[in-house]
Parts: C-alpha cells; structure tokens; sequence
C-alpha cells in the first residue's frame, strides 16, 4: 500500500512538499492541504522525489489540466493548479527566496504581470524522432523525467495555428529521406511570419525541397535549415518572405531577429515587463545608463527611446552587432552604443572602464549577476532594476546590493512568463 501524507507547500518546481518522518518529501502533482497517497521514484538519506498516486482530499485551487498530456509530457508540471493560484505560488517563491537566501525583504511587492494561460508561447524547440519499428515520426516535447518523445497531436501552450501543425509536420518528416537524421525543429513566430527551423544531419536531396516548398506555401510557413550548429542557419524557403521581428509598441520600436537568436518566448509578457523595468527605471534625458546583459536591445532601445543615453553590454560580439543594427533600425544609434564584455568575469577595474552610470539595467542568465554586483563601486548608480529568471540567483544578488553595497530593495515581482510551469521570472528595484 502507497504510504499517505499532508501536502504543506509548494517549493520552487511545483511538486507539493511533506515531511514524513523527519524526512521531506517532493510530491509531483500534489498541492497544499491536500491528503495525498504516493509512490517514491528517487530515494536519498535526507528527501524522497515522489509522485502523487491518488488524491484523498482535494485542494480548492485544484482544476482539471487543459492538456490530454499533462503528466505524460514534460512540458508543463503545473496544470493542475488554477491560473491565479499559480501567480500567487511563484510570488511565494520569490520571496522566500528573497528572505531564506539574500536575507533581504523587499519594501513593496509589485502587481504580478500575467497574461492569457494558452497559446502563448511563440517560441520553442520541439525534438523529432522517426520510430523505425512502427514506421512513423514522434514530433513533441520529451516525456517527464524522460528522453523518449511524448506522441502528441497538438499542444495548447503553442499558439492553435502551430498547434494544428503538429500532425502536418509528422506526415512532412515520414515522407523525407533524411527522416531518420531530423532531430529537432525550432519554431520561432515573428509578427508578420511563422519560421521553422530544421535542424537536419544530412543535406536534403531534390524531392525533399519540393515537399518543403509544398508544405510551406499550404501552411504559410517559412523554412530555414540548420546542418550544423545556430550559426549555420539559413532561410530555405520562400526567400522572400516578411522579416521576423516582434514589437514594442508602446516605444515604437521594432525588433528584427534571427530564428535561433534568444528573445522571450513570451511577447505579450515581454511588452509588459519592458514597459514595468523602463517606468522603474525612469530614464530622462541627460542620464547616461547601463543596459547590462542586453541581449538584442530589448530593454535598452526603449531606454534610448525615452531619451537617455544607453550603453548596451554583452558577452557576445556577434549579438553586439545585432544590438547595433538594431538600434540604427529604429533611428536610435545617436543614443545607444554596445561593447563586448564578459560580465561574469568583470571586475571593479573591468567595470569602471564603462564610464560612470546614473542608472543600470540587468537582465542576466540563470546565473546571474554576482561579478557585477561585487564589482560596483561606492558612486555606482543611483537606481538598478533588475530583470530575473532565477529567483534563487537574484536574491543571492539583492543580498550582496542590501548588505554590502548600500542599496534599499525598494519592490519585487514576479513576470509569469511561462504559465503552467514552475518557471519563476521576476523583477527588482534597488536604489540607493
């Protein structure tokens, strides 16, 4: 018999936590208050990774999943819980985060930034497998905890019309010769195209380009082919399609990028959060501010766009470029200019080499940004917001800017960029 237990929290995953014995237990699929019964798949001497097996009381937040997958596909792990009740978690984990490691509080909680729970995401790499045995190609996420391929028709976190692509694309990759050296495609959704990127281990021989030319002019959608790694990608076809780019409509700004360059799979969200971090940081004419880990621009051309010098960072000169050119796209580069560094091996020198910054913006990876943080010194800037996917990383973060640096964390929030998973984004206020 499966042993019982009470469901006392969500930790920062999703998975319902328990204690049993002095030991704590990670319940997948299991909400707080709940009395659950559950199976243990990982054993270690102080915690168990279990999944929930039967639901003997129920949670009032519980709601049936929206996906006929959920549970098989590991794409999302928070289904089960209501929408709302999912923002409210995260906002949770953020600060207790903020207090268990920086040992900070911040002075305001910021409205939490939450869009519709379906279709949203615009951007994503789906893996592709043709199953000799049964003659037919898998096209979908991985399975949970899993490397084999969930069989899935159709996915609701995808906008319907890509959706509804999954099974044309299942029959496209069984007619090609290269089926079986097809492991992956991109999907990347611009504002005026739908880009599909294959990620092909041999080249395509005549029969295959005519199916692809087909298949594009039916669904309205451009081919690129990648047959090595993301700088060999390539648009296929129709070669004269619309550019891929998103918007910032409220900075008049427009983005053009690459299939396989990093942008927010969110753009809905992403408008909003640019919109928040500019208002917190309140650029004005005459500043000079930092945009640090800045990526394509997307924060630091609406900065310039409200007037204030921007100085773009980043660790890679082929995105710097891209930043640039971006910036001459929107009749911005009088007053943004970007630099190649390696901000997590900057150092105090490193950085004073910058020049002195009324304000900055960061926005790092998971690992955020403690070479800069330590790096900052007495007449650093005024005011820092600080964009993070990391909760655990931007409370190690604030506490180093709290304790050491002289800085108040005047608000946190969280950005649900990702609705149904466990993934935290979140934002912060810092000022002197």
């Amino acid at each position: 018999m499966n042993p019982m237990t009470i469901i006392e929290s969500l930790d920062h995953e999703g998975r319902g936590v328990a204690h049993v014995e002095g030991k704590t237990i990670f319940i997948e699929g299991a909400l707080p208050g709940e009395t659950v019964e559950y199976s243990t798949f990982k054993k270690k001497p102080s915690y168990e990774q279990a999944t929930a097996i039967k639901i003997l009381k129920p949670s009032f937040m519980r709601v049936s999943p929206g996906c006929e997958y959920f549970g098989l596909c590991g794409g999302c792990s928070m289904q089960h819980l209501e929408a709302s009740a999912q923002v409210a978690a995260k906002q949770r984990v953020l600060e207790d985060n903020l207090w268990h490691i920086g040992k900070v509080k911040a002075e305001a909680m910021l409205p939490a930034i939450y869009g519709p729970p379906w279709g949203y995401r615009h951007r994503a790499r789906i893996s592709v497998k043709y199953v000799r045995k049964k003659e037919r190609v898998l096209i979908g996420f991985h399975e949970k905890r899993s490397s084999f391929i969930a069989d899935m028709e159709r996915c609701k976190v995808l906008p319907p019309r890509i959706s509804a692509l999954l099974m044309p694309l299942r029959g496209l990759v069984e007619g090609l010769s290269i089926r079986e050296r097809m492991p992956q495609i991109e999907i990347a959704l611009g504002q005026n195209v739908d880009a599909l990127v294959l990620r092909i281990l041999d080249p395509l021989n005549e029969p295959d380009e005519v199916l692809l030319r087909t298949f594009a002019d039916r669904h309205r959608v451009q081919f690129f082919l990648q047959p090595k790694g993301p700088e060999t990608v390539y648009p296929f076809y129709p070669l004269d399609a619309p550019e891929l780019n998103y918007t910032l409509p409220d900075f008049g700004i427009v983005m053009p990028f690459q299939p396989t360059e990093f942008t927010q799979v969110n753009p809905d969200i992403n408008r909003v959060l640019v919109r928040r971090a500019v208002n917190l940081l309140d650029p004005k004419p005459g500043e000079r501010i930092a945009d640090l880990f800045c990526g394509l621009g997307n924060f630091s051309l609406p900065i310039a766009r409200r007037g204030a010098d921007v100085v773009g960072v980043e660790g890679s000169a082929q995105l710097v470029r891209r930043a640039q050119a971006n910036a001459e796209y929107n009749g911005l580069s009088a007053r943004a200019q970007f630099v190649v560094a390696n901000l997590f091996e900057t150092d105090a020198v490193g950085l004073k080499q910058l020049g002195h910054f009324d304000k900055m913006l960061i926005d790092p990876p998971r690992d955020g940004a403690a070479a800069v943080i330590a790096a900052l010194a007495e007449d650093g800037p005024q005011r820092i917001v600080y964009v993070s996917c990391s909760p655990a990383t931007l409370a190690r973060d604030a506490g180093t800017l709290v304790h050491d640096k002289g800085y108040r964390l005047k608000a946190a929030g969280v950005v649900n960029m990702f609705p149904h998973t466990a993934h935290v984004e979140s934002i912060a206020l810092f000022e002197k």
